[in-house]
C-alpha cells in the first residue's frame, strides 16, 4: 500500500526524534511491502524563523493534503528565545492551536504505559509499580476552557480576567464515541472524568456520554470526578483502562499519568479528527537544552508512528511490530539517559533509532 505522510520536525529536538521514526517506518516499509512518502513542512519556531508566522496557509494544505501528520516538537525556551517576545498569536505554540483547529483535530489519544523493563524508573510506591498499567488517555481539544471567549477588563482600578468554558452535546457526544470505539479494542471499560458535582457543562457532559454507552453494551461505564481520578492515578492507575474526559481536565491528567510511567520520552499520543486522518506527536516538549547534542529519546516518536500505523492506515500488524521492537530493545538492555538504569547500555538518539529499525 501507499501513503503520504506530512513530517513537522518542528523546534528543539523535534528534527532529530522524527528522523528516527522515519528510519523505523522505512523499515516498516521494506518489510511489509508498502511505500511511504514523508513531506517535511515548517510550524513552530522553525516557521517563525523563516516566515515570520508559527504557521502558514502553505502548511496547512500541505497537512490536508496528507494521509497523516508526524509531528516532532513545538517551541523553545521561554526565558531565552526571542520566539516568546512576540504577541501571544505570532508564538511557537500559537501554530500548534491552529493546525488543530484547521485539521478539526478534536480527539487526542495519549496511551500510558508502564513496561515491565522500566518500573524501577516509576516513581510510585513498588507494590503499585509492580501491578503494572496500561491506560488510554482520551482528550477532547478543540472545545472548553481553551477556545472559549476570553477578556480582561478593567472597572475602578481593578482588573477582572473571564475565561468561558463552553461544550455543546455534538462535542461531547463524538469524542464520546471515539472513547468506546478505542475501548472495545483494548479492555472494554470507559472512566469518564468531569466535575458534575459543580459545573453545568460536567452535567451536560455527564448526560452525553450515559446516552452513547447504551449503544455500547459491551463496554462498562464509570464516572468519577476530576480531583478523585487525580489521586487515583498515583494510589492505583492500574484501574484504568480509557479515560474519557475534556480539554483542560485531560491536559493535566495526562501529564500526571505521563510522569508515573517513569518517562515522558516514552509516551506517544495522537490527535484525530471524525475520518482516519490524524496528527502524530511525542508527549513530551521540544528539550531546547539537549537539542542537537544525540541525548533525545526518539522511543516516544517512534511510538507514535506506531499509532498512525494502526489508527490512520489500519495496519495493525505492522503497529505492533514497532511496538514489538520498542520492548526488545528495552528487554536487551538499550536505554537513552532519560531511562537509563544500572546495568543497562547508554545509547543516543540516533543509536536508539538504528536498534528499533533493525528490530522491525
Amino acid at each position: 500500500m501507499e501513503w503520504k505522510i506530512t513530517c513537522i520536525p518542528g523546534d528543539g529536538i523535534g528534527p532529530e526524534i522524527v528522523a528516527e521514526a522515519k528510519k523505523v517506518l522505512d523499515a516498516v516499509a521494506g518489510k511489509y511491502g508498502h511505500v511511504m512518502h514523508c513531506t517535511d513542512i515548517l510550524m513552530g519556531g522553525a516557521s517563525i524563523d523563516v516566515h515570520g508566522v508559527p504557521l502558514t496557509k502553505e502548511a496547512v494544505e500541505a497537512a490536508k493534503s496528507a494521509d497523516a501528520v508526524l509531528m516532532g516538537s513545538i517551541g523553545g525556551d521561554a526565558a531565552t528565545s526571542p520566539w516568546y517576545q512576540l504577541p501571544p498569536n505570532l508564538r511557537p505554540e500559537a501554530g500548534l492551536l491552529a493546525i488543530r483547529k484547521e485539521l478539526n483535530l478534536f480527539a487526542n489519544l495519549r496511551p500510558a504505559v508502564l513496561y515491565d523493563e522500566l518500573v524501577e524508573a516509576c516513581p510510585l510506591k513498588t507494590e503499585i509499580a509492580a501491578a503494572g498499567f496500561d491506560m488510554m488517555i482520551m482528550r477532547e481539544l478543540t472545545g472548553g476552557l481553551y477556545f472559549g471567549e476570553r477578556r480582561t477588563t478593567e472597572e475602578n482600578g481593578v482588573k477582572t480576567a473571564v475565561d468561558t468554558l463552553v461544550y455543546n452535546e455534538n462535542e461531547i457526544r463524538r469524542i464520546a464515541v471515539k472513547a468506546f470505539e478505542i475501548a472495545k479494542k483494548r479492555r472494554g471499560k470507559v472512566t469518564s472524568v468531569d466535575k458534575a458535582n459543580v459545573l453545568d457543562s460536567s452535567r451536560l457532559w455527564r448526560q452525553v456520554v450515559e446516552e452513547v454507552a447504551k449503544e455500547y453494551k459491551e463496554v462498562t461505564l464509570q464516572h468519577m470526578l476530576v480531583d478523585n481520578c487525580a489521586m487515583q492515578l498515583v494510589k492505583d492507575p492500574a484501574q484504568f483502562d480509557v479515560i474519557l474526559t475534556e480539554n483542560m481536565f485531560g491536559d493535566i491528567l495526562s501529564d500526571e499519568a505521563s510522569m508515573v510511567t517513569g518517562s515522558i520520552g516514552m509516551l506517544a499520543s495522537a490527535s484525530l479528527n471524525d475520518t482516519k486522518f490524524g496528527l502524530y506527536e511525542p508527549s513530551h516538549g521540544s528539550a531546547p537544552d539537549i537539542a542537537g547534542k544525540d541525548l533525545a529519546n526518539p522511543i516516544a516518536t517512534v511510538l507514535s508512528a506506531a499509532m498512525m500505523l494502526r489508527y490512520s492506515f489500519d495496519l495493525d500488524e505492522e503497529a505492533d511490530a514497532v511496538e514489538r521492537a520498542v520492548k526488545q530493545i528495552l528487554k536487551e538492555g538499550y536505554r537513552t539517559s532519560d531511562i537509563m538504569s544500572d546495568g543497562c547500555r547508554l545509547v543516543g538518539c540516533r543509536q536508539m533509532g538504528d536498534l528499533l529499525a533493525k528490530r522491525i
